[in-house]
């Protein structure tokens, strides 16, 4: 189970102090799949950060399966397992797909069959990249689908994907969803992802909105995703209700 408690985090600016995060509370089951969505710069993925320790939080307290980790650098919470997937993965050159995996699954002796269940599972041939290195030659969205299918090979209790879908086609995509479905049907792992698709938004038993550095709505997608909308078009002078009707 995760447990954030009174979380908030700011940053100075202009001699002045911005809050990013402001008095956060959230728990969130082990098993489950959570989707946070909202607003660009309404702290999603600081949020997220501060989770995997890649943001310390000024105030509050992050504890994961009982355990307090708010101090925990980002490798001890790893081997706690949790992991991380960032909306822009770094690459790493002279380093293969296959390294990466290894890495990842802890297991130095991983056979090719199943770097290539991991590889599938994001719509890559294991044939096509296992010896490739991930450096600029590869796309951006063939980096993404790397760094999942690292995530997966890694096999933690606690999976964090900031915005999976950004730079993917549209087959890829389907084959994501279809993995965080299968994911979530077996009960592993608990899920958090950031995203604005309906798509991955339908899979999850909660929605969270969050924006200004709070959490604005949560619920059901059935619930959230009316609220979703109606936010959007109050945001639009031009596409409101009454412009809609006419």
């Amino acid at each position: 189970m995760l447990e954030l408690k009174h979380l908030s985090y700011a940053v100075h600016e202009d001699g002045g102090e911005l809050g990013i995060l402001n008095d956060i509370s959230l728990t969130v089951g082990d098993g489950r799949l959570v989707v946070f969505t909202g607003p660009n710069g309404g702290g999603k993925t600081t949020l997220a950060k501060s989770i995997m320790g890649l943001v310390r939080p000024t105030a509050g307290r992050i504890l994961w399966n009982g355990r307090d980790v708010t101090d925990l650098g980002i490798t001890e919470r790893a081997r706690l397992g949790i992991s991380y997937g960032f909306q822009q993965p770094p690459r790493f050159k002279g380093l293969t797909v296959r390294d990466l995996l290894t890495l990842a699954s802890g297991d130095e002796k991983i056979s090719k069959d199943r770097c290539c269940q991991y590889l599938t599972r994001v719509g890559l041939c294991a044939n096509d990249y296992l010896d490739r290195e991930v450096d600029a030659s590869l796309s951006g969205g063939e980096v993404k689908r790397i760094e999942i299918a690292s995530i997966l090979a890694r096999q933690g209790k606690l999976m964090i994907f900031d915005e999976p879908e950004a730079g993917i086609d549209l087959w890829s995509f389907a084959r994501l969803t279809e993995t965080f479905e299968q994911l979530h049907a077996a009960g592993g792992a608990t899920m958090i992802i950031i995203s604005h698709q309906e798509r991955i938004i339908s899979l999850a038993d909660e929605v969270i909105v969050v924006g200004d550095g709070r959490l604005r709505h949560r619920g059901t997608p059935a619930e959230i995703l009316p609220r979703i909308l109606a936010d959007t078009l109050g945001t639009c002078p031009v596409l409101t209700k009454e412009a809609m009707a006419q």
